[in-house]
C-alpha cells in the first residue's frame, strides 16, 4: 500500500486496522512492526511513536477487534445484566476471537513485554463495567452498597474463567445460571 499522509487519530486507527488485520490473519507470531507498517502506508517511526514494542501493539489491536460491546446491559435486574454479560462472554469462547487471545496468551509465556501488556488488559478483570452494573443495582435497592468493591464485583466472571479452564469449552447455560442464582446474587445482596 502507498504512504499517505495521515496524522492524529487517522493514522493511529489506520495502523490499528492494519495490526488488527495482521494478528486476524497471521496470529501473534507473525504479527511484525513492518508489515503493519506496510499495511497501514506508514513508517515504522510512526508505530513506535504510539507503541514502545510489538506486544503493546498486538494488545492494542486485539482490544480494536473486541471492542464491539459498548457498556454494560442495562436490563433494570442485577439478575439479567449478570446473566447477559456471563453469557456473552461465554458465546466468545467459540469465535476466532477466542482463538486470538488464546495466541497471545501462549506467547506471553515466552514474551515478557507481552505478558505485562496483557496483565495491564485484565488487571482489574473489567471491575469497572461490573462496578456500574452493580451500581445500579445498588441504585435499585437490589444488592448492597457494601458490595462495590473491586473483588467483589467481579466474582461471577472469575467463576466462569474457572468453568472455561477446567474444561477447555463454552460452559453449559446452567452452570452460569448457578453461578449468578447460588453464588454472585447471594454475595452482592448481603454485604453487611
Amino acid at each position: 500500500m502507498a504512504k499517505v499522509r495521515r496524522r492524529g487519530a487517522v493514522l493511529e486507527q489506520a495502523i490499528l486496522r492494519a495490526a488488527a488485520d495482521e494478528l486476524t490473519e497471521s496470529g501473534y507470531a507473525g504479527l511484525t512492526m513492518d508489515r503493519v507498517a506496510r499495511r497501514a502506508g506508514t513508517n515504522k517511526n510512526a508505530l513506535y511513536r504510539r507503541w514502545p514494542n510489538r506486544a503493546a501493539l498486538g494488545v492494542a489491536a486485539y482490544k480494536q477487534l473486541v471492542e464491539i460491546r459498548l457498556g454494560p446491559p442495562d436490563t433494570g435486574s442485577l439478575r439479567e445484566d449478570v446473566l447477559a454479560v456471563l453469557r456473552q462472554m461465554n458465546e466468545d469462547v467459540a469465535t476466532p476471537r477466542a482463538d486470538l487471545v488464546r495466541g497471545l496468551m501462549a506467547s506471553a509465556a515466552e514474551d515478557p513485554e507481552l505478558f505485562a501488556e496483557l496483565q495491564k488488559m485484565v488487571g482489574d478483570g473489567g471491575s469497572s463495567m461490573w462496578l456500574t452494573i452493580l451500581g445500579r443495582a445498588v441504585d435499585r435497592g437490589e444488592a448492597s452498597p457494601a458490595s462495590l468493591h473491586p473483588r467483589l464485583a467481579t466474582v461471577a466472571v472469575t467463576l466462569l474463567r474457572n468453568e472455561y479452564l477446567t474444561g477447555l469449552t463454552p460452559v453449559p447455560d446452567d452452570v452460569i445460571v448457578e453461578i449468578v442464582d447460588r453464588v454472585y446474587l447471594p454475595l452482592v445482596r448481603s454485604r453487611p
